[in-house]
């Protein structure tokens, strides 16, 4: 009955992002339903300025606290409605209220962390254990797996909350930036273009920021690859 207790909050999350998944309201967010109601959109953005920013920066807390698949699309649709800058500090503020409230729950859920761990959690222990901020930074940083399944391993893995606040609103933050951007320049290509198409993704302002989180994947395989080298051994140096 402890056990159960425990899981409570997490289990409420889960069930409330599948509550959110399943109602289709992301499917409102898309870019396609974005344009075709632009008007209304901002319309309804200017006569409620306050209300609007606060009702986009719920929705993304929740998707983010309950880790539903999607949320980028709320991103993406932030920078389109209220453009780059604005987009990001909103975003960055719900992902990090958002992903504070799943740590909480996941870390009052595992209790001690006595369980087995997940597999992904056992392969990310020993390294977290010799090198606690730069490995957490890391895991915020660079996308090795999805944004709230980290979140978790994280809690699991009895992440010192105020590392995991900060390395959250940095490497969060900064992720932000690129998706928040390509949010807003889908707004300025389907302006011009009103149709999906694969000439969308040619604008400059939308092939940028693409460009720049490609590169942002590949972090991980430059450090794997550079790292074995630091560990071969020097040869040609017998005697």
């Amino acid at each position: 009955m402890s056990r159960l207790r425990a899981a409570l909050p997490l289990l409420l999350l889960v069930i409330a992002g599948v509550v959110l998944f399943a109602s289709g309201a992301l499917d409102r967010l898309n870019p396609e339903q974005l344009v075709a109601h632009q008007t209304e959109m901002h319309a309804q953005i200017a006569a409620n300025p306050w209300l609007a920013r606060l009702a986009y920066i719920g929705l993304l807390t929740l998707a983010m606290a309950t880790g539903i698949p999607g949320t980028v699309i709320i991103i993406f649709a932030g920078g389109f409605a209220f453009g780059v800058v604005e987009g990001t500090t909103y975003s960055s503020v719900g992902l990090t209220l958002g992903s504070l409230i799943l740590f909480l729950a996941s870390r009052y859920a595992f209790g001690a962390g006595s369980r087995h761990p997940p597999a992904l959690v056992a392969k990310l222990h020993h390294g977290f254990e010799q090198h606690p901020v730069s490995y957490t930074l890391f895991l915020r940083f660079v996308p090795v797996a999805p944004f709230g399944l980290i979140t978790v391993c994280l809690a699991w893995l009895r992440c010192p909350l105020w590392l995991f606040v900060g390395a959250t609103w940095l490497g969060g933050t900064v992720a932000l930036i690129f998706e928040t951007s390509i949010g807003a320049g889908l707004g300025h290509a389907l302006r011009e273009s009103d149709r999906i198409g694969i000439n969308l993704f040619m604008h400059r302002e939308v092939l940028l920021p693409l460009g720049a989180i490609a590169l942002l994947a590949l972090v991980p395989l430059l450090i794997g690859h550079f790292t074995r080298r630091r560990r071969q051994p020097q040869g040609g140096t017998g005697g």
